[in-house]
Formats: structure tokens, sequence, C-alpha cells
């Protein structure tokens, strides 16, 4: 007899697939990188029973100095939203559903900053994660620092999935 395991929580992207080059549209303008600052699109699936929200971020874990670098950090989105057109991190977060917050990613904006590692210094990983939430609200505010996001969302999290994009500058 056949045995049916419970899907397991994942996220894909119609902007970029796991473990390759993040396109020029997810690059940063800002920090002439040769991007257009453009959020990736997400879809996810199979979060565990009792997910009432969820919240997803984007970081380099290979950024110089101390800590990494934030990219984009989203709380509060509800638990029936399961995708995120490309674009949704622009400022202003007018393609997040409502109640969705933006906080300051490491640039000092509300909102999505593209890849930009420095020229010559490797390839970065760009991990994108989504956090399935056992709270419908966070109880964060958008002055809360994506630094310290995940150790206040670590007692409710029930799952992450994650998606990772390379990029290198020469």
């Amino acid at each position: 007899m056949a045995r049916h395991d419970a899907p397991t929580f994942h996220l894909s992207s119609g902007s970029f697939q796991d473990g390759q080059t993040v396109p020029p549209a997810q690059r940063s303008g800002k920090l002439r990188a040769g991007g257009q600052d453009q959020s990736p699109q997400l879809s996810w699936g199979g979060a565990p029973a009792g997910t009432l929200s969820y919240a997803v971020t984007m970081f380099d874990p290979d950024a110089p100095g101390r800590g990494g670098f934030w990219h984009w950090a989203v709380l509060d989105l509800p638990a029936d939203v399961t995708d995120l057109p490309a674009g949704a991190g622009a400022e202003g977060g007018r393609l997040l559903p409502p109640g969705a917050t933006q906080l300051k990613n490491d640039a000092g904006f509300h909102g999505y900053l593209g890849a930009a590692p420095p020229p010559g210094h490797g390839p970065h990983r760009y991990v994108v994660t989504v956090h399935a939430l056992d709270v419908a609200q966070s109880g964060l505010d958008a002055g809360t620092s994506p630094a310290s996001l995940e150790s206040k969302l670590s007692r409710h999290t029930l799952a992450r999935a994650t998606l990772t994009g390379i990029y290198e500058r020469h």
C-alpha cells in the first residue's frame, strides 16, 4: 500500500529558479547593478495546519560587514495569500494585500532593493524566505528592523520555505 506524505511547505518563483542567477529585473538600479529593483514573483503552498499569516524576507548572507544585508521584509500577509506578483515590493506597497507591512531594508527605505554585490566580491546568495506563522498579526510595525525580525518571529514560525538566487558583479 502506497504511503502518501503530507504536503511540504514550498516556494517557487516565475522570476528565477532556485540556485540560478538573479535576472536584471531583480537586480538593483538604485545601487547601479544594472537592474530595476523589482521584487520577484513568488508562489508558495503546503503550509502547515494552523498557519494564520506569512512574512517574506530576502537576505544576502555574503554581504561584506557584520551580519549580511537585508534587501526586503514584508509582514502580516494574510493566510489566504499564497503568491505575490513581480513588483509587489515597490515602495508604497500598492501591490501588497491590505494590512501587509514592509519594513525598511538595510538601504533605509520601505520596499525591495535588488541584488547588488560589490564588484569583484564574488558570487552572493540572495535567500528569499516565506515564513508560515501561527498568528494573524505579527504585532510588529514598520519601524522594526529586518535584522531583529527573525528572532521576534521565531516563536511564531511553523515552517519556512526558501528560494536562493545567485548574482556576481565583475
